[in-house]
């Protein structure tokens, strides 16, 4: 029997990778759903080759658009809100790969009409941890986290309770200018900051791993989905990219995945599971594995790693405050309005406005809460640029 999947935000990276994976077993998969927010070009494309009949397109004016050009045996929807009107039995799989925080009401929806759901979404994870959890318990949906350092931890802990881990260390690439001298950064060019050494990543995202913000966020990303305590996270650079995570077991052992600077990875084995298909890969590296090069983070070089310092202990909505700013702090430097120093700088102002910082005593209890908060915080970051 094929598996019924969903892909949301099948346009983007992840999206696109998920894509290529059903696209070499399609025998396998019946592609009840691809969505995109603007992108229509790409998603008939794929509608096309997976034999999709539902695709879902956010943007009303590109929706329109879509529409006008009447494909055979494709309805066009528009409003994601109503994903229980188009899969109306429940999914195998769905993948959540919307960027930012608009994927976060359709990750609440489709656990509602999936058994098993992966998402790539790590503002929503930030932000709503607690509202996904209770929703993956109250429907008896599995969960499997896709970013690469996240599904290694997953794979690695492999249901051992967490009073057994002594550390968990995530690894980070540096970026492409772990090695420039910090008196340079002045010149970084937007160019320069997407152009990635090790992955083939978004832009904002790209921006995110060359500040280190994208550590920030993985570290709380992990506290929050394996219930631990920032002291049992810590971040090591590892250029190569080839670890992935590192677990220290408190009976004395270490464990460590490694693999490719590839995606496909982990999301074909959230797709898979034990299944007995295996993925085409390159035999190990033992070079790599003989010079891992790890080396200590830099806090001087890299300033977003010291606001880990700034997250409370608790869920709280203080982590949409520091997801939505230094969402319109990126989107300005891609935009050549703010200077690449100006992130952190400008992102710091707002972590210390009063306001913002009382949200760290503020449980998120409702959707409605922390959409109000993205809203209010991003008006101000756009106040002081």
């Amino acid at each position: 029997m094929k598996k019924k999947i969903a892909i949301l935000g099948s346009t983007g990276s992840i999206g696109k990778t998920t894509v290529n994976i059903v696209k070499k077993n399609q025998k396998k998969f019946d592609v009840i759903l691809l969505t995109t927010n603007k992108n229509v070009k790409e998603i008939i494309k794929q509608a096309t080759i997976l034999k999709v009949k539902n695709i879902l397109i956010s943007s009303k004016k590109h929706y329109l658009l879509a529409k006008s050009k009447k494909i055979k045996n494709v309805k066009i929807h528009n409003n994601l809100d109503n994903l229980n009107k188009i899969i109306k039995k429940k999914l195998d799989y769905c993948i959540s790969a919307i960027t930012g925080l608009a994927g976060l009401k359709p990750t609440l929806n489709c656990i509602k009409l999936t058994k098993k759901i992966a998402i790539a979404n790590k503002e929503s994870i930030i932000c709503a941890w607690n509202l996904i959890n209770k929703e993956l318990k109250k429907n008896n949906t599995k969960f499997i986290p896709v970013d690469s350092e996240h599904f290694s931890i997953w794979s690695l802990l492999n249901n051992s309770k967490k009073e057994k881990i002594h550390k968990i260390i995530i690894t980070a690439s540096g970026g492409p200018f772990l090695n420039l001298p910090k008196k340079r950064f002045k010149k970084i060019t937007p160019k320069k900051a997407i152009s990635h050494p090790r992955w083939s990543m978004g832009k904002k995202i790209s921006v995110d791993s060359a500040t280190m913000m994208n550590k920030v966020f993985e570290v709380i990303e992990a506290k929050k989905i394996f219930n631990l305590k920032f002291s049992q996270l810590c971040i090591i650079v590892h250029p190569k990219s080839y670890v992935h995570a590192l677990i220290l077991f408190k009976n004395g052992l270490t464990k460590i995945l490694v693999h490719d600077t590839d995606m496909s990875i982990p999301i074909f084995n959230s797709i898979y599971g034990s299944e007995s298909i295996y993925y085409k890969t390159n035999s190990l590296n033992i070079n790599t594995i003989n010079n891992l090069d790890f080396v200590k983070t830099d806090n001087k070089k890299f300033p977003a790693l010291k606001f880990l310092k700034k997250i409370p202990d608790k869920s709280s909505l203080f982590e949409t405050v520091l997801i939505s700013s230094n969402d319109v702090l990126v989107d300005s430097f891609l935009n050549k309005t703010i200077k690449y120093e100006d992130i952190n700088k400008k992102l710091k102002k707002i972590l210390n406005i009063s306001e913002f910082k009382r949200l760290k005593k503020v449980y998120p209890k409702s959707l409605k809460q922390i959409i109000d908060i993205d809203k209010k915080v991003r008006l101000k970051t756009q106040f002081y640029i």
